[in-house]
């Protein structure tokens, strides 16, 4: 088991990235962190075996993206895949960076209609595909940083780092709305989530049926990508009290630790207060029988 990260082509839902995982990995456990958007492309970390079992503990912050933002237009997605809804004269080039400091911080944002959120218990792109009206409710996010890195015509490609949870279609459209404008998301790449890196992944077309299976394209270890924690050593002893699920000794500190065999991650747990024994490790995963 283990991590794979892909760079996902546009026009395909990640889904359809774990489905194509599925068959090269052959194994119907595999998951993702993360969901990109058909239209974009760039990194999607996938989760292999029982490595999925893991994927809420890894880290996934900050995020950077690459993004053209285009202006003139304003679209029912918030990308260029939507039907045009506002037109509005582009803004002068000399406005668009100070308008980017006011989408800096933190601060509400409406996610885009055509997203995952749910409306009354259906998803909101759902909801708008049928003509029916999206009324989302606004969200915390966290930009750390926009950095221009060309502006051609009426649009502006950028590199943005930011907390999960941001929408950076809705980070276009609103930095049009800024500028007194309309704008849309044209094109988008993430390029990192946490620790992994664009760099670090295969095209789906390195990915035939049975190359992971087969060791064709390994699996990378997800213990450097966990979020902070401990790093708790094992023994035979404490192995055997991980596999019935009891309580095991602390001896680093922390408030939640991997649980290691010979250095391969066999376990989380969260520490808790014993009345009797003092401070233990209450193991929340357990995954023995494979090293990750």
């Amino acid at each position: 088991m283990g991590l794979l990260f892909v760079d996902k082509p546009a026009g395909i839902s990640s889904h359809d990235v774990v489905g194509r995982v599925r068959r090269a990995a052959r194994t119907r456990r595999v998951g993702h962190a993360g969901t990109l958007d058909p239209f974009a492309t760039g990194l999607l970390v996938v989760a292999v075996g029982q490595c999925t079992r893991l994927l809420p503990y890894l880290a996934s912050e900050p995020k950077v993206y690459e993004a053209v933002v285009s202006f003139g237009h304003e679209t029912e997605t918030d990308d260029a895949t939507g039907v045009v809804t506002r037109v509005a004269a582009p803004p002068a080039r000399a406005l668009v960076s100070a308008a980017m400091g006011t989408l800096t911080g933190t601060f509400p944002q409406v996610p885009p209609a055509f997203s995952a959120k749910h409306v009354d218990g259906q998803r909101a792109y759902a909801v708008a595909r049928r003509g029916g009206e999206v009324r989302l409710a606004s969200a915390v996010v966290t930009v750390h940083r926009w950095e221009v890195l060309e502006q051609h015509g009426d649009s502006v490609r950028v590199r943005i780092t930011c907390a999960g949870g941001t929408y950076v279609r809705a980070l276009a459209r609103d930095l049009g709305r800024a500028l007194h404008s309309a704008a849309h998301c044209s094109e988008l790449r993430r390029l990192a989530s946490g620790a992994a890196r664009i760099e670090q992944a295969v095209r789906l077309e390195d990915l035939p049926p049975g190359a992971v299976s087969d060791g064709q394209v390994p699996l990378v270890a997800p213990l450097g990508f966990l979020e902070s924690m401990a790093h708790e050593p094992l023994h035979e002893q404490s192995l055997l009290a991980l596999s019935q699920g009891r309580t095991l000794s602390v001896t680093q500190p922390g408030d939640r630790a991997a649980l290691l065999r010979d250095g391969h991650i066999v376990g989380i747990a969260d520490r808790i207060v014993d009345a009797v024994a003092g401070d233990r490790w209450q193991p929340r995963v357990v995954l023995l029988g494979g090293n990750a």
